[in-house]
């Protein structure tokens, strides 16, 4: 038969027996789940990194949006009116131009204008080629009964002078140029006639 110190003993052995199993266990598992984790491979992550995902980017849409049409109001001048027939044949007779007749060269003039018209160096061609025969070239201008005479002459001689220039660049000498004085129209001229300045041979 055993004592209780015997029993008391083995007690104590027993539970340290079992203690250093307990512990033994719990180093082996421990060694293996560092084994497992070391050696397993990673999981796949659930949030991919941000630089390496695209998102598609929208293709933007022209949409049509409709534009109102709204009314544009033209704004005239105050004294603006339909032109006539009688204006439009008014507007030219006024307008510049040039004429050969017998012999002579008539420039009219636009109304308070000292321009020559188009094609005045074509109408030039003869009396240039007088002049270069020996002809002197007798310049006049015209002018209305109208208005300020003064006015109306030194206008009639800017136009006469604008003539003059046209003659000298065509190649006449200044010599064979005279420059009358301006004369006033008499009778029943028209206003294209008090607008003119005449080319004459002597």
């Amino acid at each position: 038969m055993f004592s209780q110190d015997d029993e008391g003993q083995q007690g104590l052995v027993l539970t340290v027996v079992l203690g250093l199993v307990a512990f033994v266990i719990a180093g082996v598992l421990a060694v293996c789940v560092y084994q497992l984790s070391r050696f397993a491979p990673p999981l796949p992550s659930v949030v991919a990194p941000l630089a390496t995902v695209s998102l598609p980017v929208p293709t933007p849409v022209a949409v049509p949006v409709p534009v109102p049409s709204v009314p544009v109001a033209i704004a005239s001048a105050p004294d603006a009116s339909p032109v006539t027939g009688g204006q439009v044949s008014q507007a030219a007779a006024d307008a510049a131009s040039v004429k050969v007749e017998q012999g002579a060269v008539r420039f009219y003039f636009a109304s308070g204008d000292a321009d020559l018209a188009a094609g005045a160096g074509d109408a030039l061609v003869e009396v240039v080629k007088a002049a270069k025969a020996g002809r002197t070239l007798v310049i006049t201008g015209f002018h209305d009964a109208t208005g300020d005479a003064q006015k109306n002459a030194a206008l009639a001689r800017q136009r006469a002078v604008a003539v003059r220039e046209a003659l000298k660049r065509a190649g006449v000498p200044e010599r064979q140029i005279v420059l009358k004085k301006p004369e006033q129209l008499t009778g029943s001229g028209s206003d294209a006639d008090a607008r003119r300045v005449e080319i004459t041979l002597e």
